[in-house]
């Protein structure tokens, strides 16, 4: 569910595998999955756009593994040197593959780093677009999502239907932060510490805001359940 607030090793436990290289084309045939980040340091220059509706995910280095000392130093890999791809590759084709109008977009999963051992579900998107630039020292990939409601079947790792689908928007991660602080990392109604979500007071479907603290709050799964059984 988007806005849940979630540990790295729960994430890992969910999609029942390792996540620490950040982008996983889909998963055991599955939607893909990809790790995010806009915090000061941050390995990558992912960036939200489009008043929250848009991703653009900066695509990964060559692992340290192989023996590279500065992955930063070279233009980041699109294929490997036994000619298969690398996950950039992978994303690449398939977004290519929908913009030539070949194949519907992939379905992506994804989760935002918004503290230290604290990740934020940011929701399903759809990939759409994909290109390589210069960031003024090497070619770089980049990967342009579009926020969606979320999918019927999470098994799906691409959306083949002609059905229009609503765009959505996430929050954006200053707004996290500042309701995360001003909530202390609890449910306002309970205070309980675990299973969090941010709430929006509001519904983003009945007009409200994802740009304003004031419309935004910290509950619980139970509160949050039993709020949104009383919306009408």
């Amino acid at each position: 569910m988007r806005g849940n607030i979630i540990a790295y090793i729960e994430m890992c436990q969910i999609k029942g595998t390792s996540l620490q290289k950040g982008m996983n084309f889909r998963l055991k045939g599955n939607h893909s999955v990809i790790l995010m980040s806009v915090r000061e340091n941050s390995p990558y220059e992912d960036q939200i756009t489009e008043d929250g509706t848009v991703l653009i995910y900066e695509g990964h280095d060559i692992p340290e593994s192989i023996g590279i000392r500065d992955p930063k130093s070279m233009d980041q890999p699109e294929y490997r040197n036994s000619g298969s791809l690398y996950e950039n590759g992978k994303f690449h084709v398939a977004a290519q593959g929908f913009k030539a109008g070949n194949k519907g977009p992939d379905i992506v999963k994804v989760y935002e780093k918004i503290k230290s051992g604290i990740w934020s579900g940011n929701g399903f998107f759809h990939l759409v677009d994909s290109w390589q630039e210069s960031d003024g020292h090497r070619e770089v990939f980049k990967f342009k999502l579009v926020a969606i409601e979320n999918v019927e079947d999470e098994s799906l790792a691409i959306d083949i239907s002609n059905r229009k689908v609503k765009r959505s928007r996430i929050i954006p991660t200053i707004i996290k932060l500042e309701v995360w602080k001003r909530d202390k990392g609890k449910c306002i109604t309970c205070g309980a510490s675990d299973e969090l979500h941010f709430d929006h007071i509001l519904p983003y479907s009945k007009g409200g805001t994802s740009l304003k603290t004031e419309n935004i709050q910290l509950l619980c799964a139970r509160h949050n359940l039993q709020k949104s059984a009383k919306i009408q």
